[in-house]
């Protein structure tokens, strides 16, 4: 049996793809890695009512290729009703300005990097986008071609729409955006997606070879048994030599109704628990291919006390035995010699057929062919 050998090729394939899987797995903390992103501090301030207000908070998100770095400017949105800053001809209200100055645009209407390339057109220090109506405090990071010493930083709407209704007011808003916190994005769709495919995937093959491995081993244990519980049946079973002078040797003796061959000096047979006799070299693979009698249908086997089902497991039983038991044949060693009698015999078998035929007026006992004769009973070597 080559159990061993398939456990250890099974286990190398286990082997193989959890190598495989474990470098998808680090390939995918690389990416996820090199797709973290960085929170903005936006540090607001404006003169109104005769005070100056600031407000400080955490509350934006760098862009995905954004300038890492600290920005100070004058906030200042597009002219006119539009505030998405889409057309190559958006003015910025910034006839006042001298110092440096970031836009204030909405998001839609076109891609962020149209948004970002027509405002550093006017001379942007930086892009401040926030999210459209209906999203609340939302942000995220936002994917746009990378410019350089530009800071693009998202924003909610509610800020952006707080911060543009003070500029409408005639207000002078300045912002001082400096860098926050680096996050990860463990938990991705495209991550959650990978990682649940992982376990699913890692998950049934240590399911699948345990349990194929542990059905070897039941087997293994199955036919070990079943070797030993056949051995030692099979020494239960008489063995005997024939010799001359017996009754079932002589011209008008019974034959082997498997081989269809003569009992002859020196063959040796055997006796099974119904007291029908054959060949041992014909009735041992018989056995382990039937299990029954080939002339009464007694079950040996069951006799014997050994269960197992023949018709299922009859090669592995011929092969489990083949080495157990000396002179066991294999089908495939054995020819066709249990299907017809040889043709050497061909003139023998009609020859006595002939003889049976001339005794048939004196003795109407007598049976009129060899392959009709059936084994005489044992009681005088018993």
């Amino acid at each position: 049996m080559n159990l061993l050998k398939v456990g250890t090729q099974r286990n190398s394939t286990v082997a193989c793809w959890l190598l495989k899987l474990s470098f998808l797995w680090l390939l995918s903390q690389s990416s996820c890695r090199a797709g973290a992103v960085w929170t903005a501090y936006m540090n607001i301030s404006f003169h109104a009512y005769n005070r100056v207000h600031s407000e400080l908070g955490e509350t934006g998100v760098f862009g995905r290729s954004s300038a890492l770095k600290r920005v100070v400017g004058v906030i200042v949105p597009p002219g006119g009703n539009i505030q998405n800053a889409c057309s190559p001809n958006t003015s910025f209200n910034r006839s006042k300005i001298s110092e440096a100055w970031l836009a204030l645009v909405e998001r839609g209407g076109c891609t962020f990097t149209q948004k970002i390339k027509v405002a550093i057109a006017k001379g942007a220090s930086g892009v401040i986008i926030y999210n459209f109506a209906g999203t609340g405090k939302q942000v995220f990071p936002i994917s746009h071609q990378a410019f350089e010493d530009i800071v693009v930083v998202m924003i909610s709407n509610l800020e952006g729409k707080q911060i543009l209704t003070l500029i409408q007011m005639g207000v002078h808003v300045t912002v001082v955006v400096e860098v926050g916190r680096r996050h990860i994005l463990w938990m991705n769709h495209y991550f959650a997606s990978f990682v649940i495919v992982t376990t699913a995937t890692i998950a049934y093959f240590i399911f699948y070879h345990i349990r194929r491995f542990w059905v070897a081993r039941i087997q293994n244990r199955r036919w070990q048994q079943l070797t030993v519980d056949l051995k030692k049946a099979f020494n239960q079973l008489q063995l005997r030599v024939l010799k001359e002078g017996d009754v079932e040797v002589n011209p008008n003796g019974d034959s082997c109704v498997i081989c269809f061959e003569l009992y002859q000096p020196n063959d040796m047979v055997r006796i099974l628990t119904c007291k029908h006799f054959f060949h041992k070299s014909c009735i041992d693979p018989w056995i382990l291919e039937h299990g029954t009698c080939p002339m009464c249908k007694c079950d040996i086997l069951k006799a014997l006390g050994i269960k197992v089902d023949v018709e299922h497991g009859t090669v592995p039983l011929q092969l489990l035995m083949s080495n157990e038991l000396p002179g066991t044949l294999l089908p495939s060693e054995e020819g066709t010699n249990h299907d017809l009698p040889p043709a050497g015999r061909s003139d023998k078998v009609t020859h006595l057929e002939k003889e049976e035929e001339q005794k048939t007026s004196q003795d109407y006992n007598q049976p009129n062919s060899v392959a009709e004769v059936h084994p005489s009973p044992w009681q005088h070597d018993l």
